[in-house]
Formats: structure tokens, sequence, C-alpha cells
């Protein structure tokens, strides 16, 4: 694609490109996102092609690589436009029958129907499915429309008029007092308001000034930033340059955890792209505003996720935070005015900037506007990522848009906010979740993770995960987060392997509000509050554990044993086969019996079991 000179160029562009999108022409949109490619997306996508040309039907239908679509477990998915059929599990050898029966002949194939739980209703089109319903995908809807490695796309459906905007109607305090307006907060954890953020550092003195993208997305269970560059990387690209523009940068950077290779891969097409339309780099569209960016790859480290430790990073060394005395928006990278906003913060950028911020504070609460993407996991029929409107209750999220618990199980409780966030009990069901709700409940928004956990959960067990994760990932600069949390550890795992003590839970509070206050960046200032928030709501588990030597969930090994119920054992010999340690014995259609002192308590015979016969006491 040529350059593009001046924002008329880029109108008339936009033009002739909507007018080459013919109305009679079917579109199969394909997620090729991570997780449906992991199901076989890229296969699907390549037998419809390879069927479309067989039939010489290449005018009439086209085949659209797109993003992640949310719904990742019913992957590979794909959607027929302008109809909006949905399509999900699809295999390869689905693509003739998709497109005879039914791009060609209007025929719906019902096996690959999303079908609802408990109802048994099939359902046709997209906007139908429950998991979408409920959802408003103002940033995430693009991505199952347009193809990531195409600017051509994103240009299409409106795609950096935005920075048109910005650059040629709005000067840069201007652009900064439309997104303290918005009421914009970072979507990377802590919520701090973003038009104030980008104020700070274009005040701040010292040249050149920096622009940086945290995607450095380490959080158990989330992949939202991840789907958003796969997907829709000059959303972001394009919030960068606008945020560029109003601070005074003439430099970025997009920090990229090492783990997401099609995520850097999506963005090198996408700057490669765009400085070549002249969207980045010298005179972006004729304004003498000049803007370049670099991707900066991570190591892995949790860590590097704090603002000071990523721009350590950066600069080639170990990635450690430092004391916030000092602000990075006056002295951050290489110690100059540096600007650091996560992925999702720029995406919603261009679509302030347009819509402006009236339209955008219309959603959401007083304190918490717009929508916040989320990644739904856990002990849940619905998981995938999900974009709602900030307020919105956890019962909505969980039940109409997750479809419940599986097997018919109790909902227990749901952690938000990461390894450092906090365990919602289902007292709070009907909380609404926002900034501030959360807060109140001991739990956080953070990057946008949402674990959900049923009645078979250990929350003892679930406090020695985090801590786990959080003391292996601490960077051992300061002594409470290095030492502190390796002791909770410590208490924690005692107390899951029968050797816990009646002090030991107040003892953890003591420590948990010690290293809360004294540690030096936000990795140990809130590690705690997996064990502070199973604490206050869960205190009778870690009695029960500590007390009676019992998990009452039966999770915690060294506190359980397996044993078969004689009256419910058929003698089918399928636990007896499955056993990896000889452990079961027993004679055809007589009850069997487990050798206790050979049983390492796998669970393989409790799964196995069609009878419910294993049973944990």
């Amino acid at each position: 694609m040529e350059r593009i000179k001046n924002p008329e160029e880029l109108e008339a562009l936009r033009g002739s490109l909507a007018k080459a999108e013919k109305p009679e022409t079917v579109c199969i949109s394909v997620c090729l996102g991570t997780g449906c490619q992991a199901y076989g997306s890229a296969t699907v996508a390549e037998a419809l092609d390879q069927e479309i040309r067989k039939q010489g039907l290449s005018e009439k239908i086209k085949v659209k690589n797109t993003g992640c679509h949310g719904f990742c477990e019913r992957g590979p998915i794909l959607v027929i436009r302008p109809r909006g059929i949905f399509y999900q599990k699809v295999k390869p050898e689905d693509a003739p029958e998709i497109i005879g029966k039914t791009v060609l002949g209007g025929e719906i194939i019902e096996r690959l129907l999303y079908v609802e739980p408990g109802t048994e209703k099939k359902v046709i089109y997209e906007k139908d499915v429950p998991f979408y319903r409920k959802q408003s995908r103002i940033i995430f809807g693009n991505n199952g429309s347009i193809d990531p490695a195409s600017i051509a796309d994103y240009i299409r459906i409106g795609g950096y008029s935005a920075l048109s905007k910005a650059l040629f109607k709005m000067s840069p305090d201007g652009i900064i007092e439309e997104i303290k307006k918005s009421n914009l907060r970072g979507r990377g954890g802590g919520g701090f308001p973003t038009g104030v953020k980008w104020e700070s550092c274009r005040k701040a003195r010292g040249e050149p000034k920096y622009v940086l993208c945290n995607a450095d997305e380490g959080d158990p269970g989330a992949f939202m930033d991840r789907s958003l560059l796969e997907g829709n990387p000059h959303s972001v690209l394009e919030g960068m340059i606008i945020g560029a523009f109003a601070i005074g940068a003439s430099e970025g950077y997009i920090y990229v955890r090492m783990e997401y290779p099609l995520a850097v891969e999506r963005l090198r097409t996408a700057i490669a792209q765009a400085e070549e339309c002249g969207m980045l780099g010298k005179n972006i569209l004729g304004s003498g505003f000049s803007f370049t960016v670099k991707i900066n790859r991570g190591g892995g480290a949790f860590v590097c996720g704090e603002s000071t430790a990523l721009m350590a990073s950066i600069e080639g060394r170990v990635g450690e935070p430092r004391t916030k005395y000092i602000h990075t928006a006056e002295s951050g990278l290489w110690e100059k005015p540096s600007n650091l906003n996560n992925v999702e913060t720029w995406a919603n950028v261009p679509l302030i900037i347009n819509s402006g911020a009236d339209w955008f504070t219309k959603i959401g609460t007083a304190g918490s506007k717009g929508t916040k993407i989320f990644s739904l996991v856990g002990k849940i029929n619905n998981t995938g990522l999900i974009e709602i409107p900030m307020g919105m209750t956890l019962k909505e999220i969980i039940y109409d848009i997750g479809g419940g618990i599986p097997g018919g199980k109790k909902f227990k409780a749901v952690q938000t906010g990461g390894p450092s966030g906090g365990c919602i009990p289902e007292k709070f069901i009907d909380l609404p979740v926002d900034y501030d709700e959360l807060t109140k409940v001991g739990s956080m928004m953070g990057s946008g993770g949402m674990i959900v956990m049923d009645e078979g959960t250990c929350m003892v067990d679930l406090a020695k995960y985090f801590l786990t994760f959080l003391a292996d990932e601490s960077c051992g600069k300061c002594v409470p987060c290095r030492e502190g949390v390796h002791r909770m550890l410590e208490i924690v795992t005692e107390i899951t392997e029968g050797n816990g003590k009646e002090e030991d839970v107040p003892l953890l509070e003591e420590m948990s509000k010690t290293i809360v206050d004294t540690s030096l960046c936000a990795l140990g200032g809130t590690a705690p509050n997996p064990v502070m928030s199973t604490i206050k709501y869960f205190r009778n588990e870690y009695e029960v554990h500590i007390k009676d030597k019992k998990c009452p969930a039966g999770v915690c090994r060294a506190l359980i044993i397996y044993d078969v119920l004689g009256d419910k054992c058929t003698g089918c010999g399928a636990c007896l086969k499955a056993c990896p340690q000889e452990a079961i014995s027993g004679e055809k259609k007589k009850p069997h019996k487990i050798d206790r002192k050979k049983c390492i308590k796998c669970g393989i015979c409790k799964d196995i079991c069609r009878f419910d016969a294993v049973q944990i006491k």
C-alpha cells in the first residue's frame, strides 16, 4: 500500500475499500487466535479456501482469517457473514458441507451449532449465543471481523480516523482533557486515571519522552492483552500514536512477554504496514509529527509487569522494581519522562477520540467508566474472553454469560485480579464488578483475570497455589517479599499437610499486614491477598485443616483417603486397570478394595468410576 500523505487521502482510501466490499459476497470469518489454532483452526481455514477454489467460487465467497472471537473452548469457531451464522468445533472435513449446504444452499448444519446447556436449544446466530448476548464488545468485537495482518481491513472499518482527528482537529492539551473527561482508568491493574498520567508526563521536564505499552501479561489464566494484540494490533498502535502526540513523545516501546509469539508476529506486521502507509515514522499523515515504535520481548518474569521493573528490563538491566518516591512520568525509561499504559487501555483511546468522552462516560458506573475485558476461566461451563460494561454483577457474568457451574455443582467463590487478587465468596454474588466495589470486598480488578471455583475447591490449597507462584516470581530485591512470602508459603503448606498449629492463622494475618506495609513494589504489597481473603471468608476451612486434620473439599492429599463403597461397587474392574500403583484388588463382579499403603491418592480411580463407588474420606 502506498504512503498516505494527508487526511483526505486516508478518507478517500477508506471509501474505496468500503466500496470494494461487495454486499453479495459471503465472508467466512475463521478464528485464528492462539486458542482456536490449538484446536486446528488453520487447517479449517485452509480446507475452506481449497473448497472455494475447487468450486470456482472465489469471487462470491471469501475466507477471512481473524483474531480471537472470545468463546475459546468452542474452537475452532467460524461466523458466516452477513447472516451471522455461528458454527463451533468445526473440522476440516466439514468444509465441503459448509460451502455446499450452508453458503450455497442456505441450509443449517445442526451438528455444528452451539447447544445451550440444560435446555438442549440449538442456537444459529452469533448474536443469540448466550455467551455473547450480554456482552458489550466495543473493543473486542472487531477481532472477529477483520484480518489482523491487513491494515487495509483496519482502515476500512474506521481505523486511524481517530489519529487523523487528533493530529488535525485537536491540540495535545485538548486530547488530554478529553481523556481526563472520559475518566478512562488504567486497565492493567491499578486503575489510575489515564488522562492524569498523560498530563503529568507532558508537563514533566526532560527530553526525549517515551510512550510504553505493557503487554507483559503474566497472570495465570489471563490472555486478554495477548488476544487483542493477535486480533487487532492496529487499535493499540493507533492509541499509542495519539498518546505520544498528546504527551510530546517521539519514541515508543511495546513490551511483550516471550511466550506470545503470535502476538509479536502480528505486531511486527502491523508496525511494518503502518510505517509503509505513513501512520508511523516521520511526518505522520503530513502533520509534521513523528513517532516510532519498537518491540521489546520480555523473558517471562512476572515482576516485569511492574512499571519500573519493565523499564529496567527494556534498558537491558535485571527486571527489578525501584522505590516510588520518583514517578516514572518524571523519571522513567533511561531516567526520562515516560508514560506506561497496558494494551487494553491504549485500545480504548481511539474509541474515545472518535466518539467522545460523553459517549464513553455513559457506559459503566460512577467511578469506573467503559467496558472491561475479562478472561473467564475455571469451574464454569463457558470459558473464554468476555467484554462487559463496568458494573455488571458477578451473578450475570457467571450464570448468564458463563453458563453456570459444570455438573450442577454449587458456586463457591471467584478469584479476581490475578495471583495477587482476592477470593470473593458466594454471598457477594450480586456484587457489581468495578474497581471500587472489588476493592471493598478485599479483591481488585487487576488486569482482568477471573477464576471461578466450585464446592470441590479447597481454599487453603488455592492460597498455597498462588503463594507458590508469587514466591517463585519474587525478584528477591526486598526482604518482606523475598522472605515473607516464602515463610507464608511454608506455613500454609504445613496446614495442607496436616501439620498446622492453631497459632498459624493469627501469624499469617500478622505477616500479611507486615508484607503489605513494607514491600518495595505492588507484587509484594498484594502477594498476601489470596491468604488474607481466604482467611477472611473461609476461616473455618483453615480451622478444620488444623484442628480436625481434614480437608472438607477432599483436595489436600495428606488429609484424605480413598475408599470403595461395597454397596455401590459392581466389580467392573475399571479402577483396577487404571490404577498406576496396582493398589486396587478384587474379583470380577465383586466389591474391590484399595490398599492404602500403596495408594498415592492420584484420584484416577474416582475419576474413572461410573458408579460413584470410590469416595474420599
